[in-house]
């Protein structure tokens, strides 16, 4: 999740900190955690499924947003600020009270997974995320190899998993129903392995 963190901080502390800090940071109920850097191929990624989607977007009549991952998302909850990798959202753009530049309304949010990251992404941050009642969809990319993860929230209580296999796949998005090809997911990405199994579903 990061690497120094730092407690028992006020919100209000945590958003000066945050924003005069070179790095992101995202706040825990008291607790301040710088966010590791993250690799050239995180990055990659990144930028090319939020551009894809961002281009996808255009053409359709949802009135949806694409945002990068330089945007906080606020959990109640959880009494959290967080940042995705990036995230949808659809109809109005809603801000957190205190915080006019995080938001708390999104439909959908990525995560680029790395080793440091990966269980804190599909346990702990993912629950929080959970907590958001306009969150349905949960996109899991793995950075390694490719094999992404997609999870669609069919009602309250129960989550459908959908695992894509290889630079052949497309992956669909339930929230905005577009479909986007693996391989340019991972355009440019440096060094991909091949996956360890296969999977034709």
């Amino acid at each position: 999740m990061g690497e120094k963190s730092l407690n028992n901080y006020s919100v209000l502390e945590y958003l000066e900190f945050d924003n005069q800090s070179d790095v992101k940071n995202e706040y825990h109920a008291g607790v301040i955690v710088a966010m590791a850097g993250g690799t050239l191929n995180h990055g990659i990624i990144a930028s090319n499924i939020n551009s894809e989607i961002h281009n996808l977007l255009k053409s359709t009549k949802r009135k949806c947003t694409s945002i990068i991952g330089d945007v906080k998302v606020f959990i109640e909850k959880a009494n959290a600020y967080v940042y995705p990798d990036g995230m949808i959202i659809c109809g109005e753009i809603e801000l957190n009270d205190i915080d006019k530049h995080s938001v708390i309304n999104p439909v959908l949010i990525i995560e680029v997974l790395s080793k440091s990251t990966e269980s804190y992404d599909r346990g702990a941050k993912f629950r929080k995320y959970c907590s958001l009642p306009s969150f349905c969809e949960y996109v899991l990319i793995d950075q390694y190899q490719p094999i992404i993860d997609t999870l669609f929230r069919e009602d309250k209580a129960f989550w459908k998993m959908t695992t894509t296999i290889g630079l052949d796949k497309s992956i669909y998005l339930s929230s905005i129903d577009v479909h986007i090809k693996m391989e340019d997911i991972y355009r440019n990405v440096l060094g991909l392995a091949e996956p360890q199994f296969s999977l034709d579903i």
